[in-house]
């Protein structure tokens, strides 16, 4: 309730998919699946620092070194070197 009052104050309109129909917001399932696969599921976490470190160094790596198909295989975001 807390996160809706602040959007609907700062004006953001939200939408809602339906309950059971992930293909109304395919590319979000996408990644919480990619996620869900590629970290959560892989690792045991004692605490919630680890969880942070984890994430952002997975993060770190799914835009700048991953490739995805739908970019022809090629990050999103390549590092320079």
């Amino acid at each position: 309730k807390t996160i809706r009052d602040w959007l609907e104050r700062v004006g953001v309109k939200t939408l809602f998919i339906e309950p059971g129909s992930p293909w109304e917001n395919g590319y979000n399932e996408s990644f919480n699946g990619k996620f869900r696969d590629e970290l959560l599921n892989r690792e045991i976490f004692y605490s919630l620092k680890e969880v942070q470190i984890l994430t952002e160094r997975w993060r770190r790596e799914y835009n700048t070194i991953r490739p995805h198909s739908s970019l022809g295989y090629r990050a999103p975001a390549p590092e320079v070197i």
